[in-house]
């Protein structure tokens, strides 16, 4: 079925002007975080073109417009001097809000959430992306039906009228979003079921090892850099949404397969969150997590509790992770000194530059020794005829030593229980000298 647009920023050679608001109360924002420096990249990526920013320290926020009326009309004559239609709210609106605002400056309004919603349905390839994002566009104009269809006149029914002609148009709208959710819903469950088989099989013969962190971290060029793998690696937030898998070798034949996730971000719209569970799958079924944080980032320890608070909502705030540093090349002078108070923070930390190779050596043989880790020691004696049996223990047995015993090869390591159970059911003969699996 067709998924529905966003109000796009005419991502085209002609960028639409628009105008940024920000109206902040006390500890609304990160310790030196500039206003509006978030919403500024993000509408950038959106293909905006920012001619104007306006920023109201507030106490409360004004129940019908958010803003007092006063910047209202300050931000209706700052749009129209400059020639913007278009104004973006770093803040979440409330349906009557965006109504009252819309009024108010004749202009289009759009919240942070709706702007992230148009990101998103810009950068969507997969059938899954789309529906997902879909479902979650859909749930964020349910609310807004009566924002959306202010030109309509108001059409009273009565006794006999009600469902037939008299009806409003907006609650036939309503009914129809509803069913389109509804539809959506089923297929991306269809969806989730087949992802779910295809990382559980993969899961069953593999150690799964996600990347997870804040947008533009870095997370895809440590990808590539890792796997040698031609990911897509852009300076844009939300560059990656759909799942990404590659195999990485970790050395001595061993390797594990390794994800790519959509980035995170500060106050990330609930809608996405519950319609991203699929593309999180990966994240969720991992062994062990490398959460990626921009050390050369100013806000990155709000970055990172921004990143672990998503990850515990979807249930991975217990897995294993490894903390990794990246962009060590790019940390300025000034925030050195802030950067080596982190790592005595963090000392288990891995500091890296994916762009330039620094570091990269040491994150394998973390990764390497958290999956050795996780296997259970075990000593097996394999025919040497049993030759597809050897190969694949070559790459899935943690092997410490080796010895020949006649025509048998005694291999001394490590094995995670699906390569036992592998090792259990397959034909060829194995015979468990020391760690037999209960």
């Amino acid at each position: 079925m067709a998924v529905p647009k966003a109000r796009d920023l005419k991502l085209s050679s002609h960028r639409e002007k628009v105008v940024l608001v920000g109206g902040y109360r006390p500890g609304d924002l990160l310790p030196g975080e500039e206003p509006l420096e978030e919403l500024e990249r993000l509408a950038e990526t959106a293909g905006a073109q920012v001619v104007a920013k306006v920023v109201q320290n507030i106490k409360e926020v004004t129940p019908a417009t958010f803003i007092g009326k006063g910047k209202c009309q300050e931000i209706k004559q700052l749009a129209t001097q400059l020639g913007a239609k278009c104004v973006l709210f770093d803040h979440d609106l409330l349906p009557g809000q965006g109504k009252n605002l819309d009024e108010a400056t004749g202009l289009k309004v759009m919240d942070r959430t709706e702007l992230i919603l148009d990101i998103f349905a810009s950068r969507a390839r997969s059938r899954m992306a789309m529906v997902q994002v879909g479902i979650a566009l859909l749930n964020y104009r349910l609310p807004r039906l009566k924002r959306l269809w202010t030109h309509l006149e108001r059409q009273e029914g009565g006794i006999g009228m009600r469902g037939g002609p008299g009806e409003k148009q907006m609650e036939v709208d309503r009914r129809k979003i509803e069913k389109q959710i509804d539809d959506l819903k089923h297929e991306l469950k269809e969806i989730e079921g087949r992802k779910e088989r295809m990382v559980r099989s993969r899961a069953k013969d593999n150690y799964m090892v996600s990347l997870v962190g804040y947008t533009n971290a870095g997370k895809s060029t440590l990808m590539r850099s890792l796997t040698g793998e031609q990911v897509l690696v852009q300076d844009k937030l939300f560059a990656t949404l759909d799942t990404k898998t590659s195999m990485l070798k970790l050395g001595g034949g061993n390797h594990v397969l390794l994800s790519d996730t959509v980035g995170f971000i500060r106050r990330l719209p609930h809608h996405l969150v519950a319609s991203f569970h699929a593309t999180l799958q990966e994240a969720m079924s991992a062994d062990l997590l490398l959460h990626v944080a921009d050390a050369s980032s100013p806000h990155v320890r709000g970055q990172m509790d921004s990143v672990n608070s998503v990850l515990k909502e979807i249930g991975c705030g217990k897995t294993e992770t490894i903390l990794v540093f990246n962009k060590i090349d790019a940390i300025k002078p000034e925030h050195e000194l802030d950067f080596n108070v982190l790592k005595h923070e963090h000392v288990e930390a891995v500091p890296v530059s994916a762009l330039h190779g620094e570091g990269l050596d040491r994150l394998r043989n973390e990764i390497r020794e958290r999956a050795r880790d996780d296997a259970m020691p075990l000593s097996i004696s394999v025919h040497a005829g049993e030759g597809k049996m050897l190969a694949f223990l070559a790459t899935h047995f943690f092997e410490d030593s080796r010895e020949m015993d006649g025509e048998n090869v005694i291999l001394h390591g490590r094995a995670s229980r699906e390569v036992l159970e592998k090792m259990l059911t397959s034909p060829a003969s194995v015979r468990f000298l020391k760690g037999w699996p209960k």
